[in-house]
């Protein structure tokens, strides 16, 4: 299946938005050295957005080491959540817990959760990085029938993406469902640091997209008012608690610290 995502297709993501252009082919490969503002280009089938000698594509291949039985239950993520490893059932006995991913971003998270059982939902206002992550989807779907694909194609059968705001999609569940996520995932960027060197270029890259996250208290309280029974945050490793709420408990590692609101 050919990828929807033509030069036109990306032009049409992008529009007027400023500081983002829609270049594809050698065209963008030349506009590297000159052009400071991020583009979308299509290369052999993959989106991938473009920012300086920075390249940022979705790509789950690259997660399948980390979702495989023997790491995943080491996820600071999967921990967090109070996953037993065997947790996985089939579809057709018994339903999968329900978490959300109310800040999706290029879906590594959710990727984990999804890997350990869960029917996961995932939020993206961004069109540009939802468009990446849509991508990165796409070609998972699309991995050859093969043994060594089959963990990662079983966990993105189990995720739905959506372009929208979760705030807003969070408290429109609160108004219209009953629904009760086993668990909510909050990851708002990081704040952006004085020296550029000491971010993540993957993150260098989004923050030319997306701001750190402004409505804290807003995202933390639609997302507590769906009741789940976990509420996972990821925050840096000395950054202070979401909106100043203190976590039930938290794991630490070398470059997050995962908070949990336990309910």
């Amino acid at each position: 299946m050919k990828s929807k995502f033509s030069e036109k297709r990306t032009k049409e993501i992008v529009g007027e938005r400023s500081p983002v252009s829609a270049l594809s082919g050698e065209d963008s490969a030349r506009a590297i050295s000159r052009d400071e503002k991020p583009f979308l280009a299509m290369r052999e089938d993959v989106l991938s957005l473009i920012w300086k000698d920075m390249v940022l594509r979705g790509d789950f291949t690259e997660m399948i080491p980390r979702i495989r039985s023997v790491n995943l239950p080491k996820e600071l993520i999967v921990k967090a959540a109070k996953i037993n490893q065997n947790i996985q059932l089939p579809l057709e006995e018994s339903p999968p817990p329900l978490a959300i991913d109310a800040t999706a971003g290029l879906g590594e998270d959710a990727l984990l959760l999804a890997a350990a059982g869960f029917r996961v939902k995932l939020y993206e206002r961004d069109e540009i990085i939802f468009s990446l992550l849509e991508d990165a989807v796409r070609r998972a779907i699309e991995l050859p029938d093969e043994e060594e694909y089959a963990v990662l194609r079983q966990a993105v059968s189990r995720m739905e993406i959506s372009n929208e705001d979760s705030i807003a999609a969070m408290n429109n569940l609160k108004k219209t469902s009953d629904l009760r996520p086993d668990v909510i995932l909050l990851d708002p960027m990081f704040p952006e640091r004085k020296k550029s060197s000491l971010v993540g270029k993957k993150l260098q890259i989004l923050q030319q997209l997306e701001s750190p996250c402004d409505d804290e208290e807003e995202l933390l309280g639609a997302a507590l008012s769906l009741n789940p029974r976990r509420l996972i945050i990821k925050r840096p490793p000395k950054g202070p608690y979401l909106a100043g709420i203190k976590p039930t408990f938290s794991y630490s590692g070398k470059s997050v610290r995962i908070d949990c609101i336990a309910r």
